[in-house]
C-alpha cells in the first residue's frame, strides 16, 4: 500500500465553517494566528513515510503566502512541503482543479480552482506543475501538458521529475513484478473473521458515554435485564435481542433514540451530498424528540459525523451517546453493559449555535462553555 495523506496543510479553518467544495467556502483562514496547529498530523504522516500528499482545496487568507488554493500554491507546495519538510514523494491534486464537471451543455461541478478562477486550462496547469504537483487528481487532459511542452511553457525535464516520483511508487509496490492480483488470496483476507471481529471492537470502543444519569439505585446506566423498549432508527430484530420492543412510547420502560448530527439540506448536484450549516436540531425536529424524552426515560445515541449543539437534549436524556459510525449492537452493548464504554470525544460539543459562531476558525477548543468538552468520555 502506498498512504496518499491529505489534505495538506489543513482543512479544517474555512471561513464560516463552510466547504472548499464550493467557491463560497473557499477561504480558510487563520484569525488565530494557528496556522502551524495545524501541520502537527502531516508531520507525524512525513516521518511515518507517506508516499504521497493531497494539497487541500482552500485558499488561505491573511498570511504572508500567495492567495491561491493550495494545488496551485507554490509558497506551501514547494517552499513548505518540498523544502522544509524534504517531501520528494508525489504531490497529487484533490479532484478537478483544471475543468468543471458537465452534463448535457450545463456545468454540474464547478472546477475548483480558487484564485486562479481567471486562467485559461492550460494556464492553471502550468501553475500547479510549477508549484511542484506531479498529477492531477481526478481529471485526464494528457493533450494540455503536451501542448505546454511542445510549446516550451513547461521544460520536458520537469514532466519527468514528476513520472519518475510516480514509477517509483509503482516499483515499490512491485506492480511491474507481479501486476495480477491472487483471486484465492483475496477471498481469504477481505473481510475474513478476525478483520470483521477487530472492527466490531473498533465500533465498540470508539462510542462516547457522554451522560449517565443518577437514580435511587445508583446510575440509570447500564441497563439491565430485558426491558420494553421503544426504538427509533434501530433494528427491530437486533433490539428484540436486548429486551422487548414495543410500538408506543407509553409502554415502553425505556426510549432508545439513534439521532445523527443535524445540518441544513442545500441544493446543487454536490451539495446535497455534504453536510453543512448549523449544528442544532430545528424546532420540529427538536419537539418530536423531546417529546420522547419526557414521556419516557430515554437514552439517546447520536452519530457525530459533525459536532452537534444539543443542551436541551443532553439536559433531559437518562443516558446520552455519541458514535462515529457503529451498528446498532455496537451501540445495544454498550447500553446493556455488555461492553464498557472507553471512548473520548475528539472535539468540543458546544453549547450553542452563538458560541459557535464566536468560536475561531484555526483554534481548538475555544468555543465558551462548551456543553462536552474535548476528550470528555465516562465509563462503567
Amino acid at each position: 500500500v502506498a498512504c496518499m495523506t491529505k489534505h495538506f496543510p489543513g482543512g479544517g479553518p474555512q471561513k464560516d465553517g463552510e466547504d472548499p467544495h464550493f467557491s463560497y467556502g473557499k477561504e480558510q483562514v487563520y484569525p488565530g494566528d494557528d496556522f502551524e496547529y495545524h501541520l502537527i498530523p502531516f508531520e507525524a504522516a512525513l516521518k511515518a513515510g507517506t508516499a504521497q500528499i493531497i494539497p487541500y482545496y482552500g485558499m488561505p487568507v491573511g498570511l504572508a503566502i500567495e492567495e491561491v488554493g493550495f494545488g496551485f500554491n507554490k509558497d506551501v507546495i514547494t517552499g513548505l512541503l518540498r523544502e522544509r519538510y524534504g517531501f520528494d514523494g508525489v504531490v497529487c491534486t484533490d479532484w478537478t482543479l483544471l475543468k468543471p464537471i458537465e452534463a448535457m451543455g450545463a456545468v454540474v461541478i464547478e472546477a475548483k480552482c480558487w484564485g486562479v478562477e481567471d486562467m485559461s486550462v492550460a494556464e492553471r496547469a502550468r501553475k500547479a506543475i510549477e508549484t511542484g504537483v506531479d498529477q492531477f487528481g481526478g481529471e485526464a487532459s494528457p493533450e494540455v501538458i503536451v501542448d505546454l511542452v511542445r510549446s516550451g511553457l513547461i521544460h520536458e525535464t520537469r514532466i519527468d521529475e514528476s513520472v519518475r516520483r510516480l514509477l517509483r511508487d509503482k516499483f515499490r509496490l512491485g506492480l511491474f513484478d507481479d501486476p495480477y492480483v491472487d483471486l484465492d488470496a483475496a477471498e481469504r483476507v477481505v473481510g475474513n473473521n478476525v478483520f470483521r471481529r477487530v472492527g466490531e471492537i473498533a465500533q465498540r470502543k470508539s462510542i462516547v458515554l457522554l451522560k449517565n444519569s443518577k437514580t435511587p439505585s445508583g446510575n440509570f446506566l447500564p441497563l439491565q435485564g430485558r426491558p420494553r423498549i421503544y426504538t427509533w432508527n434501530l433494528d427491530p430484530g437486533v433490539a428484540g435481542r436486548y429486551g422487548r420492543v414495543v410500538e408506543r412510547v407509553e409502554d415502553a420502560d425505556v426510549a432508545i433514540l439513534r439521532l445523527s448530527a443535524p445540518f441544513d439540506p442545500r441544493e446543487g448536484f454536490l451539495e446535497r451530498h455534504f453536510h453543512s450549516g448549523d449544528l442544532d436540531f430545528k424546532d420540529k425536529e427538536k419537539a418530536a424528540i423531546l417529546d420522547v424524552l419526557d414521556r419516557v426515560p430515554t437514552i439517546v445515541d447520536i452519530y457525530l459525523e459533525r459536532p452537534a449543539v444539543i443542551p436541551e437534549i443532553a439536559e433531559r436524556s437518562a443516558g446520552l451517546l455519541a458514535d462515529f459510525g457503529a451498528c446498532d449492537a455496537a451501540v445495544l452493548d454498550v447500553v446493556f453493559g455488555r461492553f464498557k464504554p472507553s471512548g473520548k470525544l475528539p472535539f468540543e460539543m458546544p453549547s450553542s449555535m452563538d458560541a459557535v459562531r464566536r468560536q475561531k476558525e484555526d483554534v481548538p477548543y475555544d468555543s465558551e462553555d462548551p456543553l462536552f468538552p474535548f476528550g470528555h468520555g465516562l465509563t462503567y
